[in-house]
């Protein structure tokens, strides 16, 4: 396992039974490096909606814990947040929430000249997500073609 899955693993372990005393979701953890900077991310959810109340509630819970464990060698910046709009879709569970609903696919590679889909989440396994398109016709792709998949949303 690499010091990034450990220290996700880890933090998610923690997680998992303090969210469910606060009858959250664990949505995702994250521990990346962006510029010069590495990052700590919780992302949370509850019926209704996360407030920044309940991300504070977290982050206090969740530094105090990272602060007795001391198990990360880097110098990090804890992030606990709501998952947003553009909520990716990682885990079976997120797949099973979005089945039926607009999705948008990101590819690493242009497919027929495009990288951007969207479409009505139709079906998916552990290698493949298929897309109905609104103007008929389906469409598969390959969990290894896609670089991003997640919830569309209109404004």
């Amino acid at each position: 396992m690499t010091k990034r899955e450990t220290y996700e693993s880890r933090t998610e372990a923690f997680l998992l039974p303090v969210l469910e005393e606060h009858q959250f979701e664990l949505v995702d953890v994250e521990y990346v490096k962006e510029g010069s900077s590495w990052y700590l991310r919780a992302y949370i959810d509850k019926d209704g909606g996360i407030a920044i109340d309940d991300c504070e509630t977290i982050s206090r819970i969740l530094s105090d814990w990272l602060d007795r464990e001391d198990f990360i060698s880097d110098s990090y910046i804890l992030e606990v947040s709501s998952p947003g709009l553009g909520r990716p879709l990682k885990k079976e569970k997120d797949f099973v929430r979005s089945m039926g609903k607009q999705i948008d696919v990101k590819l690493y590679r242009a497919r027929d000249k495009q990288k951007d889909f969207t479409g009505t989440l139709a079906e998916y396994d552990r290698d493949t997500v298929t897309i109905e398109l609104e103007g008929g016709g389906r469409m598969v792709f390959e969990r290894t073609e896609i670089a991003l998949i997640r919830l569309a949303f209109d404004f």
